[in-house]
């Protein structure tokens, strides 16, 4: 990735990542030049798929675009956003609930580092209902996720629940 242009990094867990998380990365890249994925663990939560495993699915998806990098990071973001020298922040918000998570950890990534902007975008009418959890409880339950995560992520989750 090419220093001075806009970049901006794209923090989650995505385990796994669903349309609803591709639609936030393409309509982010409408303002950025580049986006960096960063593929981390929720600590709260125990992952379905390795780091590895979501690095190769999301470079899978998005293995056309050269504008899009994806990464996997342990620790803080405000860490990794020095190391890659990228201090804005892009995340997703699906309704009020996530808006105040949201407000108060980008309050405390500001806190840690003061360059660190957050860009909150509202996540597209059709895929707002969908959250990872509720992918991977389905696929669980052997229902069709199709609609919700691309062929690549859907063949990972059936072949898991085997």
């Amino acid at each position: 990735m090419e220093r001075g242009k806009k970049r901006a990094i794209y923090p989650g867990s995505f385990d796994p990542i669903t349309f609803g998380h591709i639609d936030i990365a393409q309509r982010s890249l409408k303002i950025f030049d580049e986006l960096i994925i960063a593929i981390g663990d929720n600590r709260n939560k125990d992952p379905l798929f390795s780091k590895a495993q979501r690095l190769a699915q999301i470079n899978e998806i998005f293995s056309e675009n050269d504008a899009v990098q994806a990464v996997m990071f342990d620790g803080l973001l405000v860490d990794l956003a020095r190391q890659l020298e990228v201090f804005t922040v892009v995340r997703g918000l699906r309704a009020v609930s996530d808006f105040e998570f949201e407000f108060q950890l980008s309050s405390f990534n500001r806190k840690m580092e003061p360059r660190v902007e957050s860009f909150f975008m509202m996540t597209s009418e059709k895929y707002f209902y969908i959250s990872s959890s509720m992918v991977r409880q389905v696929a669980s339950l052997g229902g069709d996720i199709s609609d919700f995560v691309p062929p690549n992520v859907s063949a990972d989750l059936k072949n898991h629940r085997r």
